[in-house]
């Protein structure tokens, strides 16, 4: 993987985590979690560049975003998406989804994981977390559609990416 300037970056966000989808990874070394996550969003804000991704309570991956300051997003491209099912569907506190994913890890030099099959990743630290509120929510069929039994009201992240890789 070779470093990329963050202004560099030239994917189309909205096909992107859409379609392609994104690994959210958060802990380090030896321990950390990884989860598929389509909903999300890349912009600009309190001059940074920054990302915001939304994570449920349940998720196993939640108590290591609570835990740590970064996470990463690793974009494994189109071709990826068998990992991304199980990333997405398997919890890992019951199985391991390195082994099986066949996923590589990769440590960043601030101690985070991505991974080698990542054609796009972004080092990010978090700045500003929330929880979604039923009461907020301006459009009542939104709560009804995602949130009455599908689980947890989503915790959001927005963080700045602090640094990003392509693949070479």
């Amino acid at each position: 993987m070779k470093p990329i300037a963050v202004s560099q970056l030239s994917d189309n966000f909205f096909e992107t985590i859409s379609k392609e989808w994104m690994l959210v990874t958060a802990g380090n070394k030896d321990a950390f979690n990884t989860m598929t996550a389509n909903w999300g969003g890349i912009g600009f804000l309190w001059n940074k560049p920054v990302v915001y991704v939304f994570i449920r309570p349940e998720r196993y991956t939640f108590g290591f975003m609570e835990k740590n300051d970064y996470f990463t997003l690793s974009f494994l491209g189109e071709e990826n998406k068998s990992i991304h099912k199980i990333c997405g569907s398997k919890s890992g506190c019951e199985v391991d989804k390195i082994k099986e994913t066949g996923l590589k890890p990769m440590i960043t030099d601030k101690g985070n994981v991505l991974f080698e099959q990542g054609r796009l990743s972004l080092e990010c630290r978090k700045l500003y977390t929330d929880v979604l509120r039923k009461e907020n929510f301006l459009d009542p069929s939104v709560y009804e559609q995602w949130y009455t039994t599908h689980g947890g009201l989503h915790h959001v992240y927005v963080a700045e990416i602090t640094s990003a890789w392509i693949k070479d």
